[in-house]
């Protein structure tokens, strides 16, 4: 009785743990970096007033934050902490 808990137990967690399929991933990034950088480009334009200077922002931040994603996520692949 206690064994087939435990089976079932370790089932469930195996089917809440099913990873993520990168192309998903990769359509999630990159969608998220789209409404991200619309963000900065609303918010400067509303500083500045000025449509152009606001792209230009944007899409400094949109490499510079996707650089920087790249290389934390490849930290925290690194930290066994949560795992």
């Amino acid at each position: 009785m206690i064994s087939s808990i435990i089976n079932i137990k370790i089932k469930e967690d195996k089917t809440i743990k099913s990873k993520e399929k990168l192309k998903r991933s990769l359509v999630k990034t990159i969608s998220w970096r789209i409404v991200g950088t619309l963000d900065t480009v609303l918010i400067s334009w509303l500083i500045t007033g000025t449509l152009a200077l606001a792209f230009s922002i944007g899409a400094i931040e949109l490499l510079s934050k996707m650089v920087l994603y790249f290389y934390h996520e490849r930290v925290w692949n690194n930290i066994k902490w949560g795992k």
